[in-house]
């Protein structure tokens, strides 16, 4: 009884990427949707949508952040990366830390510039991310909140503050 759901299944499949393909390869086979009459005052009809692009990362080359440990040059634990700030040109300039505290209770969030972070060549696991600050260093910078300018720890322990958008 398994098989014929295996065989039901693997039909469907095919029969669906049969017809879009077909839709897909062939112009004549796909929805037509009526186009209202041209009116001086308005705009020409915006370009179809391209077709997504895709890019295959191999999981060695690449990892998620939000959540990992970050640990200071000394081995001390600076806390865990919760959020990555990006410019208005979409250019990432800090990762805010959750640092100090115990389980949550007493800890401050701190912006840190990307600059500041050290990633590890091999994604092994348990790998932690280094940052170029001691703890006092960002113990002493500004609270990072999101209704207010965004201050941000850099690499030598300068502090500098980001538009406030």
């Amino acid at each position: 009884m398994r098989d014929y759901y295996r065989v039901a299944a693997a039909m469907t499949l095919i029969a669906l990427f049969a017809a879009y393909t077909t839709v897909r390869d062939n112009p004549a086979a796909q929805p037509q949707t009526e186009q209202p009459p041209d009116d001086a005052g308005k705009a020409a009809p915006a370009a179809p949508p391209r077709e997504p692009t895709v890019t295959v990362f191999d999981h060695r080359d690449v990892q998620g952040i939000l959540g990992k440990e970050v640990r200071s040059a000394a081995d001390e634990n600076m806390g865990r990366i919760v959020d990555v700030i990006v410019d208005r040109s979409a250019q990432v300039r800090a990762a805010v830390i959750d640092f100090g505290g115990f389980l949550g209770v007493g800890s401050r969030k701190i912006a840190v510039a990307w600059d500041a972070l050290r990633f590890p060549q091999d994604a092994k696991k348990g790998e932690r991310i280094a940052l170029e600050l001691t703890s006092d260093q960002v113990r002493a910078a500004p609270e990072f909140k999101d209704d207010k300018p965004v201050v941000v720890l850099g690499a030598s322990g300068s502090l500098e503050s980001l538009p406030f958008p």
